[in-house]
């Protein structure tokens, strides 16, 4: 087992998306004989195989559990294993608890990867799409975020943070909507390259004024403030990683937590849901900061940056920047129909963050 590396693997259009090579399905085999109960059962459900990852449902003489491969690297999986571990054990946070090898570790290293075991909770559903629904994924995030504040990562663990990164993103969205249009008149022919074109430099004007914004709000001010004083950030929070319990809203899927200004997962939750509705949505967006703002309040200055990340074109650069890597496949017909949905979507989106842009005035700081 030690001398095989795991890798990213390939689906064909027969194969089934949970489909995980025979030589994983070995090593996870081996990595249960790691644990003090029997395994009745195993079943894959869910996999990255881009990345090399995958989680099974494990029925097991001790109940059910989860086993997930982790796709990064093992000093990084060790960082939201430390994290997970922190949360469960400190903070009694609604998070699976991970289940301990026979020697104690919370972890098995094999094949250049680290696996591990938590509990299955039982049962679990999504929240409703309705604002309800929204309110109590707002609250459970915020509820993560105030918990995970002094959290203390492993010795060996490699330090996850995005805190001091900011500008750079803002910098590098810039940089790729040139990349953009620059393909765009590489590839005249295809169908959506003329429409790319007329719609580049609106958004790229847009994320220059969101930088220039985050240069001179308190950002720098905030991030002084250190890691430990802002906890962690989910980073892929959602429908599908935030589920109601029988005992409240859990939180799953921990892999990609890093220390962060806490509003990026509130902003990418609010945008999301934005798109399903396919529209901006003032009452929406509104009693979603509130619902977040009860559990983990929100001061003047941070919410000046949620401001001002959602003035970024983040819905243009996410769905556009596939056209970077792969140009003639994707700037096609469907493209066309992409690009002119979300222009739709973002003259929806300016009239909200104007109606909403005092609301914080007066509020003070942490």
């Amino acid at each position: 087992m030690e001398n095989i590396l795991i890798e990213p693997w390939e689906l064909d259009e027969l194969m089934s998306e949970l489909f995980v090579p025979e030589y994983i399905e070995k090593i996870a085999s081996e990595v249960l004989v790691h644990y003090d109960f029997s395994v009745q059962s195993m079943q894959v459900m869910a996999t990255k195989p881009a990345r090399g990852g995958a989680i099974w449902k494990v029925e097991t003489s001790a109940g059910p559990k989860s086993l997930k491969l982790l796709h990064r690297r093992p000093t990084r999986s060790l960082f939201s294993l430390g994290a997970q571990e922190y949360l469960v054990e400190i903070q009694k946070a609604r998070v699976p608890a991970i289940v301990k090898t026979k020697d104690g570790s919370n972890y098995v290293e094999a094949s250049g990867k680290l696996w591990f075991v938590a509990e299955w909770i039982e049962p679990l559903a999504p929240a409703s799409k309705d604002l309800e629904g929204a309110k109590h994924l707002c609250r459970a995030i915020g509820e993560f975020h105030r918990l995970s504040k002094g959290y203390e990562p492993p010795k060996h663990a490699e330090m996850a943070t995005r805190l001091h990164k900011w500008p750079r993103n803002f910098e590098k969205i810039i940089t790729k909507m040139d990349w953009l249009r620059n393909i765009a008149y590489a590839y005249p022919e295809m169908p959506a390259s003329s429409h790319l074109l007329q719609a580049v430099d609106v958004f790229e004007q847009q994320a220059i004024q969101s930088l220039e914004r985050l240069n001179q709000s308190s950002y720098l001010d905030l991030v002084a403030k250190g890691n430990t004083y802002w906890g962690l950030v989910h980073q892929d929070y959602g429908w599908s990683n935030g589920q109601m319990g029988s005992d409240g809203m859990w939180i799953i899927d921990l892999d990609g937590v890093a220390f962060d200004l806490p509003i990026r997962d509130l902003r990418k939750l609010i945008s999301n849901k934005m798109i399903d509705n396919s529209q901006w949505d003032t009452t929406w967006v509104r009693e979603m900061i509130k619902a977040y703002h009860e559990v983990n309040p929100i001061s003047a200055e941070v919410y000046d940056i949620l401001m001002i990340e959602l003035s970024l074109p983040n819905e243009f650069y996410k769905n556009l920047k596939g056209a970077i890597f792969e140009p003639e496949l994707f700037l096609n017909e469907e493209a066309v129909q992409l690009i002119q949905t979300i222009i739709n979507l973002d003259q929806t989106k300016w009239p909200v963050l104007e109606e909403i842009k005092d609301d914080w005035i007066g509020v003070e700081a942490l």
